[in-house]
């Protein structure tokens, strides 16, 4: 029963709207942080925990580029590789900490513009985690088929 959940789960957060939609999460905690709104805060946290359950499987067609980083994300996991760790790709989810870390710290301080260019470096990280991930997923599938 658990993996039918886990199986739907990893279907429904595959689905690209899923993923290109959590891209709206980080602005939103950002902006609530800076205007202090408990109430944005809560909405963000709630988008957090609903979104990857929110949307339906995608499309089997689908050739998204988020869709192939969560499914190469799951086939990662799956491989019992680490997502933090002194390696390459892992290595830039750790940076990814520290520059969000410090785009929570500029907001709370009301920096707009320093929060603006570390969110824009963490959102970088992570998307070259994705591309890693892919790429990696890629080079897998080449190899064993």
């Amino acid at each position: 029963m658990a993996s039918d959940a886990w199986e739907r789960f990893w279907s429904r957060h595959s689905n690209p709207k899923s993923g290109w939609s959590r891209l709206l999460t980080g602005p939103l905690l950002l902006a609530a942080l800076y205007r202090r709104s408990w109430r944005l805060l809560a909405v963000a946290v709630g988008w957090t925990a609903l979104n990857p359950i929110a949307f339906g499987p995608p499309e089997e067609s689908t050739d998204d580029w988020m869709h192939r980083g969560v499914r190469a994300e799951r086939a990662w996991l799956e491989a019992g590789r680490p997502v933090f760790g002194a390696g390459y790709p892992e290595i830039l989810n750790v940076l990814n900490i520290g520059a969000f870390a410090y785009t929570v710290s500029a907001a709370l301080a009301r920096k707009p513009a320093r929060m603006t260019l570390a969110y824009a470096v963490s959102v970088g990280l992570k998307f070259w985690f994705i591309e890693a991930l892919i790429r990696w997923q890629r080079a897998d599938d080449g190899a064993g088929g």
